[in-house]
């Protein structure tokens, strides 16, 4: 962990606490989707891993994920600086 002379976290380590938040947040979310394509719609097994892959990488779906992501981390920070 990055300390400054007074004892206190950098404003780097927020960052890289933000982008790893954010990060995980996206993976959990297309790692649901592609999960459904197999489970849910059953289509992914008869098509395959590239097909299933393809269809869920959009660019509607990455704009949910990040958007997501970015309100997940905001709560997550707000309720970490509140306790």
């Amino acid at each position: 962990m990055l300390l400054s002379r007074e004892g206190t976290t950098t404003g780097m380590n927020a960052i890289w606490r933000a982008i790893i938040e954010v990060g995980f947040i996206v993976f959990l979310f297309y790692a649901n989707l592609l999960m459904g394509e197999f489970e849910r719609s059953g289509i992914g097994r008869e098509m395959g891993l590239a097909w299933a892959l393809a269809d869920i990488m959009t660019l509607g779906n990455f704009a949910i994920a990040i958007s997501a992501a970015l309100i997940g981390h905001i709560i997550f920070a707000f309720l970490r600086n509140r306790l």
